[in-house]
């Protein structure tokens, strides 16, 4: 059973990679797609600037580790278009777990992700003197890897919940990223939100991702991001767990009331 998912899950990554390499050459992912990601980072680095003192590096650390998050969430899309292009009634019928081959259906874009988080990082914060500190900076690397896994899980329970209303799919995905936008501190702090939201807030990826990695870059304790990263793993595990629940509800669902069809 466990040589068999896993066998699953790597043809699933491979056909991931498949599509990115389809989607992008080195040049257009270099030119247009990070590109653009930098100038997103970039806008609110300078609306920290003209906010004044502290709030750039807040902004530039912040959004840098939102990047993960834009690319990421894209495994919402991509898991719902596989329902609008027919495959989805094969793969419930198919012996398998449904939610293994998803799981390895998007992973173009948490490597992506990770990828354009870490650049974006440490690229843009000399162009706007924000001090990284050194070796310390670069333990923020593994934090923001394990942001990036967070938001994968976070992102396929949102993409199965897309499955059963394909309809609304845009609308699933868009609400989940601008809800970790404005909920996690990337772009105010937790703390400025009433405490339900800031209750909230702690179940959901990036919150403690991008707090080690702010803690990090302050020169704070190794120990205090360590243990911030291994929250942030506790809650990628509860989205992976959730992810599952859903993707066994839909494909359930499916089979009891024949909803699923190749007509999407």
């Amino acid at each position: 059973m466990i040589r068999r998912n896993l066998r699953i899950l790597r043809y699933a990554a491979l056909v991931a990679m498949a599509d990115l390499r389809s989607m992008h050459t080195w040049r257009t992912w270099a030119f247009a797609w990070l590109l653009r990601l930098l100038c997103q980072v970039s806008m609110f680095a300078l609306i920290g600037r003209v906010v004044g003192t502290g709030h750039t590096a807040f902004l530039l650390v912040g959004n840098s580790v939102f990047v993960a998050v834009t690319s990421v969430m894209l495994a919402c899309a991509t898991t719902a278009a596989e329902r609008m292009a027919g495959t989805v009634p094969l793969l419930v019928a198919a012996p398998g777990q449904v939610f293994t081959v998803f799981l390895g259906r998007s992973v173009q874009w948490l490597l992506d992700g990770m990828v354009c988080s870490t650049i974006s990082l440490f690229a843009l914060a000399p162009a706007f003197g924000v001090r990284l500190p050194m070796p310390a900076a670069l333990l923020a690397v593994p934090a923001i890897a394990a942001t990036a896994v967070t938001v994968y899980c976070f992102a396929l329970a949102l993409g199965g919940l897309a499955l059963r209303v394909v309809h609304l799919r845009s609308l699933v995905g868009n609400l989940g990223a601008l809800s970790l936008m404005v909920l996690t501190g990337a772009q105010v702090p937790v703390g400025f939100w009433p405490a339900p939201l800031r209750g909230l807030a702690e179940v959901l990826p990036v919150t403690h991702g991008l707090r080690a990695v702010r803690g990090l870059l302050a020169g704070g304790p190794v120990a205090a991001a360590a243990g911030e990263v291994l929250v942030e793993a506790a809650v990628g595990g509860l989205w992976l767990v959730v992810g599952f629940a859903v993707f066994r509800w839909f494909a359930e669902g499916g089979r009891r009331d024949g909803s699923i069809g190749f007509d999407g």
